[in-house]
């Protein structure tokens, strides 16, 4: 039995390759020189009951063990004769979030997973999937046609990728802040509707705009009211908490009304000496 699949595997050497349970393995190579094959490991995207996917079902591709070498638009080429591939998206883990994603930016992305990465495969049509699931191998990365750049290429390439133009940068922040204005100022004319409003419950949401309008969230501000703080802080300061101190200001007090009555005695003085009796 065991000479039997050893022969079998001499004959055939994908057909004893293991794969996870649930999936199937589609041999690459990363050129037609290399000798050893690659494993993709690919199965249909599903989610349990009741559950929503940011993913179609029946024409989502999920793929693992995607090399770093393979890029999306290998995969597009790669898994195209099996129907027309709507998108790709890797990642570096499998997505288990439900919420809607936002457009990715040519500017403002991720650093690039370093390591082995899984993929989400759309196809227009479900037939695409079932495709896929038979499809056979191996699959060339690198051809003549579509080289894949690797090595100190592919640095230079990545290099000059990462030189952004200014104004293409201008354009994107400039349509990015419109669409959050916009998306503000939706927000702001719902809560204005809302406000005082009570829901099927009869409950009324309390929410943080009022008369008073609130102070800016900013540095100058922030130092506005430290400063303001510090000096609250410093007319509350505790004053003869020592009993020095306490017998300093005493003597100090009475230095003082001894100097103002004497100088108040001599203003008596000098009132006394010059008043003179005029009949006329």
């Amino acid at each position: 039995m065991v000479a039997r699949r050893r022969k079998r595997a001499a004959r055939d050497p994908e057909a004893g390759v293991p794969s996870p349970p649930g999936y199937y393995a589609i041999p690459i190579k990363f050129s037609a020189k290399q000798r050893a094959s690659h494993y993709l490991y690919v199965r249909e995207h599903r989610v349990r009951e009741g559950t929503q996917s940011t993913w179609p079902q029946k024409r989502t591709l999920f793929v693992i063990n995607v090399p770093p070498y393979c890029n999306e638009e290998c995969l597009t080429r790669l898994l195209s004769p099996c129907g027309t591939v709507q998108s790709v998206e890797l990642q570096e883990k499998p997505d288990l979030a439900e919420s809607a994603k936002e457009p990715k930016s040519k500017f403002f992305h991720p650093m690039p997973i370093p390591g082995f990465q899984v993929a989400y495969v759309v196809f227009q049509k479900p037939s695409g999937v079932s495709a896929a699931l038979t499809l056979k191998g191996p699959l060339l990365v690198s051809t003549e046609s579509h080289p894949v750049k690797s090595g100190i290429h592919k640095w230079i390439s990545d290099y000059a990728d990462s030189v952004t133009d200014p104004e293409a940068l201008r354009v994107e922040v400039d349509t990015f802040m419109e669409a959050y204005d916009q998306k503000i100022a939706a927000e702001e004319e719902k809560a204005k509707e809302e406000e005082g409003v009570p829901d099927e419950e009869g409950w009324v949401k309390v929410t943080r705009r009022g008369r008073r309008p609130v102070l800016p969230r900013t540095e100058a501000a922030s130092l506005r009211v430290l400063e303001k703080e510090k000096r609250k802080r410093a007319r509350k300061e505790l004053l003869n908490f020592y009993a020095w101190q306490h017998r300093e200001t005493k003597m100090e007090h009475l230095a003082q009304l001894r100097k103002k009555f004497e100088e108040d005695k001599q203003k008596i003085e000098l009132m006394r000496a010059q008043r003179k009796f005029r009949p006329y």
